[in-house]
């Protein structure tokens, strides 16, 4: 599973084959310094610069890869992506110029997911060269970080269950020398009483517990990472259609984005006490599922009616966040699969962001945009709150109409997050349904390295 680490390298000038980068407008003037034989090739392989073409061209006794992009002289994180697909096994370097951003998907493109079935098509590694040294263990950190939310996201849930959850967060925390607490069984019901209550109808392998992991110093900013950890959701009692159950493992995704991040965060040293807490859970269905019309009481103090067991994942959200607001957070951001209204607004390639300040919103959609990670920010207008409104309880967890429902599941989020906090929420898809240049089918990281940069940027290092 996963990515190698060694797919860029320092550029020491050693053999290594050429790739040149053009795009239509620059086609011709390019194709004027070639030899006819050498256009002849490209003419075959009907190479005319549009984006993602690779072309091969013989060059005496060996040969140049040529790549079609938007713009050669303004790489992206994926304009290179292609090339790292289809090109032979082997070693690069890119003419005239330094591959920068496109270090990205360089690596991502070789992600490949093999945990059941060998990927009998694989030719080796295909590594590019990078004078740009300085660069290399950040770049690679980033794309291990995506991999490591894809395997995560990719593995079923027989495989990818609470515990196995937990398995992952205490790799992490051994690799980074963080302190894992995990909450289980009676402890759970009382100091996180609403993730008991939606993962207690699970099998006793997949019951529900508390992620939380810390690390840095005691002094330091308080820096919090929340991640929805919904291992399985079949809706519970108001149980999904087979169709919108088929892809539920991925409901974990959230909570892959805040490991993924809390280890880049750790692996960079920033100066900051991290709390990074995932609620693990299965929404299973058996007697003792909690129900609709059922009145749950938070960790907050705050009761909750179910109006639906399929918003579950805000429930076992709201204990998490209420308790890292305990450690009076500067920052605090939230990953989770919450809502189909958001990809219905959004489509699945854009994460739905939610902010209380508008700094702090404006700051994640730069990141975003600057490392090719867009985010789009939707309101949350108070007035849709009231509808949220119960009789019998302090709230409601879903509402009745149509409307909003990403907005929707962010205000009732909101009444957990304690007041002056600086707060922002991701809705997340966490699945690339169509395949992309270094982005294929399959669990995806999407919001991490916006969130990261602006991490990063924000605290130092």
């Amino acid at each position: 599973m996963g990515m190698k680490t060694d797919l860029i390298q320092p550029d020491r000038g050693q053999d290594a084959t050429a790739i040149h980068l053009v795009n239509k407008d620059g086609f011709a003037d390019f194709s004027r310094k070639l030899s006819a034989p050498q256009r002849a090739a490209l003419a075959a392989q009907k190479f005319t610069g549009a984006g993602y073409q690779v072309g091969i061209v013989p060059d005496g006794e060996g040969w140049f890869a040529v790549g079609g992009v938007a713009d050669p002289a303004a790489l992206s994180s994926w304009c290179m992506a292609r090339l790292a697909e289809q090109l032979p096994a082997g070693t690069y370097r890119l003419a005239g110029g330094e591959p920068g951003p496109a270090l990205h998907g360089w690596q991502t493109a070789q992600y490949r997911f093999t945990r059941y079935v060998e990927d009998k098509d694989a030719e080796g590694p295909r590594i590019l060269l990078t004078g740009e040294v300085g660069r290399i263990d950040a770049a690679v950190a980033e794309a291990q970080a995506v991999a490591l939310v894809r395997d995560l996201v990719n593995t079923p849930a027989e495989d990818m269950g609470p515990a196995a959850l937990e398995d992952a967060a205490e790799a992490l925390a051994k690799q980074h020398g963080a302190q894992l607490a995990v909450t289980r069984g009676d402890a759970l019901e009382q100091e996180y009483p609403m993730v008991h209550a939606v993962g207690r109808a699970a099998a006793r392998s997949h019951a529900p517990r508390m992620l939380h992991l810390t690390w840095g110093a005691a002094d330091a900013p308080v820096l919090a990472i929340v991640g929805k950890g919904v291992c399985f959701d079949s809706g519970g009692l108001d149980i999904k259609p087979s169709a919108g159950m088929l892809l539920m493992k991925k409901d974990m995704g959230g909570g892959a984005h805040a490991l993924a991040l809390a280890g880049l965060i750790m692996g960079a040293g920033l100066k900051v006490r991290l709390h990074c807490l995932v609620p693990a859970v299965e929404n299973a269905i058996a007697g003792n599922a909690f129900r609709p019309g059922d009145v749950l009481k938070s960790r907050k103090g705050l009761t909750v009616e179910v109006g639906n067991t399929d918003a579950e994942g805000r429930l076992i959200l709201a204990d998490a966040l209420t308790r890292v607001c305990e450690e009076q957070p500067e920052l605090l951001i939230d990953f989770a699969t919450l809502t189909g209204a958001a990809r219905v607004a959004l489509g699945p390639d854009l994460p739905a962001l939610f902010a209380r300040r508008d700094e702090t919103a404006d700051a994640l959609l730069a990141a975003g945009k600057k490392h090719d990670d867009a985010c789009w920010r939707l309101p949350m207008p108070a007035a849709y709150a009231e509808w949220l409104k119960s009789d019998v309880a302090d709230t409601g967890n879903a509402h009745a109409n149509a409307f909003a429902g990403a907005s929707v599941a962010a205000l009732f989020l909101d009444k957990f997050v304690a007041e002056g906090v600086d707060w922002a929420h991701f809705d997340t898809f966490a699945w690339t349904p169509s395949p992309k240049p270094g982005r294929p089918r399959g669990g995806e990281a999407l919001g991490l390295r916006a969130a990261w940069h602006m991490i990063r940027s924000r605290f130092g290092g």
